[in-house]
Order: structure tokens, then C-alpha cells, then sequence
């Protein structure tokens, strides 16, 4: 069994994560998390997201997180840009990378941004012919991968097609959610091996919410077949909105865990991420979601 020898982990705390706690997290905060996340060695973390205030509160103070960070060379700070007003109110913070969604479920698409799978992907054309102009790169989600709150299981043809299509239009890398956590993994290495006949597995990356806990098991089974990136969320932060009892992304930490004792490289300081989670996890006055990340600390105490 031949496993990557490095692998990418996309930090999506910042966006993904605080964006379904209920308080409003003060900016310092949110610029202070991305900071010291940079520092730990991540080299790729979603800062914001650039929606209505009046859908996303949480995100309302996009542009300040954006001005306010101090970059670091060689780290890509991507931000979240549903629509075209979106993007350019992104770029005119200073993003130097956007992210877009769609759903492999056509009922989770009306649900969640009132129109079809079809017509979303035809909303994103114009962001990625203006990301193309600006030589800004796009990365493309697709949600409820494995299955929907609404439909129940989600064929990974329908998955693949979507995950396809957003490379076709110009995704550098397509990012599969597993939404609500209700992969295993039999069903994610189906999800991936449909995909990679569609998209170069290289393109792919994997995102899995971990509900029943099945989150680290799934990012083995994709390591298994190939896949080299992944997206979690520093201390389990976050969840989805839309999909009732679905728990947050898999912690950082854990991924981490798991990723160096198979002797994959990150480039991550696994010590160093723990006691942010620990700090982020105090600051929102919230557990800790991160296994890994709770028995370190509980080992320097």
C-alpha cells in the first residue's frame, strides 16, 4: 500500500467553523486565529467568506479580517465568494484567492441558495471569467456528497458530475463535502474512485464533518486511493446550518495526528496547533472538539 508522502491540509476554522457559532467573534479574534495558525506551519486558510451580513453575521466584518491580517509569503489566505458582488468585494479587500459551492443534491441546492445545481454553477461563470482575467485561482466545494439531510444517500455519479463540471469551468482543485458526516469508508472510497474518473485525483480534495465519527477513518480510506489534500477545522469548529444534529469538520488536530504517525509530512507544528485549539476553543467558551489536540494539552498541564 502506497500512501502520499506529503499532504496539504486546508484550515477552514476561520470561514467554515466560526461562521456557525452563534456569538459574533470580534475581529481581533478571528485575525489573531488565521495569525497564529500561519505560524504553526498551515499554508492554506480560508479567512472569510464574503456573503450578505444579513445571511452570514458572523462573516460581517469580511474586509476588516482581510486588511487586518499580516500575511505570510507562501501562505494562501482563500475566501469564500457565492456570487459575483461577492468576488468583487473580495478582491477589493485584498483576496488573492476566492472559493465557490454547489451541491451534488438538487434538494440541498434549493434549500440552501434557492435555485438548482444547474443554475448555481451557471451563476458561478462570470466570477471565474473575472478570477481568470485577474489570474486569481478558484477553488470549487461540492456539498452532501455522500448523502443529503433532505434526499437521504447521494450517488457518487452525481457527486463526480458536479465535482466535474467545476473543474471543466476552471476549479484549480474541487474540495468533496461530506455535509452531515454520514460517510464511511466504503462509501467515500466509491465517492472518491467516481471522482477520479472524472477529475485528476490530484485535483481533489476531501472535507468530511464528522457526525459519527467516522471523519479520521475516511481521510485513511481516501490516503488509501490517493488523495493528498485535505480541509478541517482547528479544534472541530463549525458544523452546517441546514443539515439539523450534523456536528462540526474534523479537527486539525486529529488529521494532523494521523497524518504524522503514518509519517506523512505537513509541515505542521502539531504541539504548537494544539494550544490554539485550546485558546480559540476558551476564547468562544466552547469544548474543545479535537481529541488529539485535548490530550496534548492535557500532557503539558
Amino acid at each position: 500500500m502506497s500512501l502520499p508522502s506529503k499532504v496539504k491540509i486546508v484550515e477552514v476554522g476561520p470561514r467554515d467553523g466560526l461562521q456557525n457559532e452563534k456569538q459574533i467573534v470580534p475581529t481581533a479574534t478571528k485575525i489573531e486565529l488565521i495569525e497564529r495558525l500561519a505560524a504553526a506551519g498551515l499554508r492554506a486558510i480560508e479567512a472569510t467568506s464574503f456573503v450578505s451580513p444579513k445571511w452570514v453575521p458572523q462573516m460581517g466584518d469580511n474586509s476588516a479580517v482581510m486588511q487586518g491580517i499580516k500575511r505570510q509569503a507562501g501562505v494562501a489566505y482563500p475566501v469564500l465568494t457565492p456570487n459575483l458582488q461577492g468576488f468583487d468585494a473580495a478582491i477589493e479587500a485584498g483576496a488573492t484567492e476566492v472559493a465557490i459551492f454547489a451541491a451534488a443534491s438538487e434538494t440541498f441546492s434549493r434549500q440552501n441558495i434557492n435555485c438548482s445545481i444547474a443554475e448555481s454553477l451557471k451563476r458561478f461563470e462570470p466570477i471565474l471569467s473575472a478570477a481568470s482575467a485577474l489570474e486569481i485561482p478558484v477553488r470549487g466545494y461540492v456539498s452532501c456528497v455522500v448523502g443529503c439531510p433532505y434526499e437521504g444517500a447521494v450517488a457518487p455519479e452525481q457527486a463526480a458530475a458536479v465535482a466535474n463540471t467545476l473543474h471543466a469551468m476552471g476549479c484549480y482543485e474541487v474540495s468533496l463535502g461530506d455535509t452531515i458526516g454520514v460517510g464511511n469508508p466504503a462509501s467515500v472510497s466509491r465517492l472518491i474512485e467516481a471522482c477520479a474518473r472524472q477529475v485528476p485525483i490530484e485535483r481533489l480534495a476531501g472535507h468530511y464533518h464528522d457526525t459519527y465519527g467516522m471523519a479520521v477513518a475516511n481521510i485513511y480510506a481516501s490516503l488509501q486511493l490517493g488523495l493528498a489534500t485535505f480541509d478541517s477545522s482547528l479544534a472541530g469548529l463549525g458544523g452546517c446550518p441546514y443539515a439539523k444534529g450534523a456536528s462540526g469538520n474534523v479537527a486539525t488536530e486529529d488529521v494532523v495526528y494521523l497524518l504524522h504517525g503514518l509519517g506523512i509530512e505537513t509541515g505542521i507544528e502539531l504541539a504548537t496547533l494544539a494550544t490554539i485549539g485550546d485558546w480559540i476553543s476558551g476564547a468562544l467558551n466552547r469544548p474543545n472538539g479535537a481529541k488529539a489536540g485535548r490530550a496534548l494539552c492535557a500532557r503539558t498541564e
